[in-house]
Parts: structure tokens; C-alpha cells; sequence
């Protein structure tokens, strides 16, 4: 085997074994959304921004099995605010339909040689998560969506 499938399955080992049933405990919900380009399920606590884990990106380095990214994905058509338009918040994620959703994707090292991360690297995940949520509820972002399904 190749060092990108050794540590693509072992990505996908600990993400479905520690992450996934811990983001279940926390109350976050599969998510009904479809990454575009991640083949893998998601997960919200809004129903709004969704969780994905990319186990393929990196998974050629001889690290690749201490890390991964996540992306949070904000699957809407819309104009967020400049202020949400930058490495902290949002960058487009461009469809090949012409439509344009958005995302941000952070590296998550669980690992660091002998010691484990694994604790840290989940509610750093989760920090992000309300920190992006709490960020388009301020911009009014998820009120108007809120509005237009109404």
C-alpha cells in the first residue's frame, strides 16, 4: 500500500470511531446536505453550516496520519457581508453550475508524533463551528434566510 491510502484509511478510522459519535453526543445532527466535492457525510447543529471532514487533501505526506481538514460549508447562493469575506471566515467554493456556496476549511492536527490531541482537536472543531454560526447570525445572514423560508 501507498502512504495516501495508509493514512486515508486511517483518517476515515478516526474520524468515524472518535469524531463523528462525539459530535453525536454534542447534539450535532447528520446532515441532509451534500459536500459538492467532499464524498463523505456532514454534520450541523443549525441546520445552516455543515461539518465535513476532507480525509483526501495531504494524505500523501509521511505526517498525513496526524491531521486532516475540515471544511465548514455555508451551502447558499448568497452575498455574505465583506466582513465575512476573508481567511477567517468565508472563501467561495464555485460550482460547476455557476452557483457559488461558501466555506472555510481549517487543518486539524490531532496528533503531534507520540502525543495525542485527539480532545483538543474536537473542541477546537466545535469553537469554530459556533464561532462561524455566531458570525452570520450578527451579520443578519441566517435571519434572512430564516425570513425567506418563511
Amino acid at each position: 500500500m501507498k502512504i495516501d491510502e495508509i493514512n486515508t484509511i486511517f483518517r476515515k478510522g478516526i474520524i468515524k470511531v472518535y469524531f463523528e459519535p462525539e459530535l453525536e453526543k454534542a447534539d450535532y445532527k447528520r446532515s441532509d446536505v451534500k459536500h459538492p466535492y467532499i464524498n463523505s457525510e456532514g454534520f450541523t447543529s443549525n441546520k445552516f453550516l455543515h461539518i465535513f471532514f476532507d480525509i483526501n487533501s495531504g494524505s500523501d505526506y509521511n505526517d498525513g496520519d496526524e491531521w486532516f481538514i475540515v471544511e465548514y460549508l455555508f451551502p447558499y447562493d448568497i452575498t455574505l457581508p465583506d466582513h465575512l469575506k476573508n481567511r477567517d471566515y468565508f472563501s467561495t467554493l464555485s460550482l460547476d453550475s455557476g452557483t457559488i456556496f461558501w466555506k472555510h476549511r481549517e487543518l486539524i492536527r490531532y496528533k503531534y508524533g507520540k502525543t495525542k490531541r485527539i480532545e483538543e482537536a474536537l473542541k477546537f472543531i466545535m469553537q469554530k463551528y459556533d464561532e462561524l454560526s455566531n458570525a452570520l447570525k450578527e451579520a443578519s445572514v441566517i435571519n434572512k434566510l430564516e425570513e425567506g423560508a418563511n
